[in-house]
């Protein structure tokens, strides 16, 4: 009886070393499969929303900002701040997020977000907000397109900017920012039916509009962007359309790059050609520069080392251009339309992922509302971090 217990004994032990060894396994397998990313690093996700995301914005101690464009859907929420728990709440406050498309006719658009577009933090204690006030990129709601400083020490609008028709015209689509580092001057693209670029005194608040109509500030004719595999287009046979979008500035301030999202051409131009108004426009046009040929893009990001970040939204990608070479960081299914990126203090760089492909603008079948992601991405093993944060951005 005795050496029948210990022949038991051991079968169930060698029993449970096979059950463990498969167990683990198969958890290694299931591990695998659930990790898709390929390329340099891999996407770690923040969190994820019940709304189309664009923006995202990460300030200079960590705290994460998002925003909400009423593209399909009249968004609850139009900017937000991400909590440590991965929850959001209206930012700065309900009163400027009580804009709703359906009682237009009895809210003031000049102090209300109205369809924010995105979001930066500066490297001086401020988020900007762009709101081009056109919702489903529409007719601008008149009084509604401006610039928005939000004091981050007091959580509270510190300045206003608004934009006449001179600057946002009807048609206009305000797309994204970047500041010069002595906080001066802000540069806006604007992607709507006419492209062009906005450039901003900040002390003085006064705005003008140039290289409108601007070879490099409108889309190419030649161009259609493709996403798994076909061309993207409407019901109606319309394909995607957007003019200048795509912008970043050099570490030092001195250059200013942008691209047409429906477009391979990248662009830039010295910003002190930008800030001089007695330049004509035809020699400001004349100043611009073909700096590389690269691919259809929404989201641009240079960092600290002057690494150009790429949004590779054919590809589910994210790319990186260090000189004239250009790698993949990270490829990955889930990563639907990389759209904007921020640099948080550690380096890291975020991304979100705003599904356009999957917008009822394109598939009518999955109605308004759409989830979105935002995603962090991690240097994989041996890979460098991405350097210090470029917060002048």
């Amino acid at each position: 009886m005795e050496m029948n217990m210990q022949r038991l004994t051991a079968v169930a032990l060698l029993f449970g070393t096979l059950l463990a060894t498969t167990s683990m396994a198969q958890t290694s397998m299931a591990q695998q499969s659930a990790a898709p990313s390929q390329g340099t690093a891999h996407l770690q996700q923040v969190t994820s929303f019940e709304h189309q995301v664009t923006g995202v914005t990460v300030s200079k101690d960590g705290r994460i900002f998002v925003n909400f464009p009423r593209w399909t859907e009249d968004a609850p929420i139009s900017v937000a701040e991400v909590t440590r728990d991965g929850h959001i709440k209206p930012y700065p406050d309900d009163a400027w997020n009580s804009w709703r498309n359906a009682r237009k006719n009895q809210m003031s658009a000049g102090d209300h977000f109205v369809c924010v577009q995105s979001v930066v933090a500066d490297a001086h204690g401020n988020l900007w907000v762009v709101d081009p006030a056109a919702p489903a990129t529409a007719p601008v709601v008149q009084g509604g397109p401006k610039l928005v400083r939000i004091d981050l020490k007091t959580n509270k609008v510190a300045q206003v900017i608004h934009f006449d028709e001179t600057v946002a015209p009807q048609g206009s689509y305000l797309n994204d920012v970047r500041f010069s580092p002595d906080g001066r001057h802000a540069y806006l693209t604007d992607a709507g039916a006419k492209g062009a670029l906005v450039v901003v005194d900040l002390q003085d608040g006064k705005a003008r509009r140039v290289l409108h109509g601007h070879p490099s500030t409108q889309p190419e004719k030649d161009v259609v962007v493709k996403t798994d595999g076909r061309e993207l287009r409407r019901p109606d046979g319309r394909g995607v359309e957007f003019a200048a979008d795509s912008i970043a500035l050099s570490p030092d301030g001195r250059t200013l790059y942008w691209k047409a999202l429906t477009g391979r051409t990248l662009y830039r131009i010295p910003t002190d050609a930008l800030e001089n108004p007695r330049l004509s426009e035809k020699d400001l046009g004349a100043r611009v520069e073909r700096a590389a040929e690269t691919e259809p893009t929404d989201g641009l990001w240079i960092d600290g080392r002057g690494r150009l970040y790429l949004s590779a939204i054919e590809q589910d990608a994210v790319k990186v251009r260090d000189g004239d070479s250009t790698t993949t960081l990270v490829q990955d299914k889930r990563l639907r339309w990389p759209d904007t990126f921020s640099e948080g203090p550690d380096g890291s760089i975020y991304v979100t992922s705003s599904r356009i492909q999957d917008m009822s603008w394109f598939k009518p079948e999955n109605g308004p509302r759409l989830d979105t992601q935002l995603w962090r991405i991690e240097p994989g093993p041996g890979a460098e971090a991405t350097g210090p944060v470029g917060q002048s951005q």
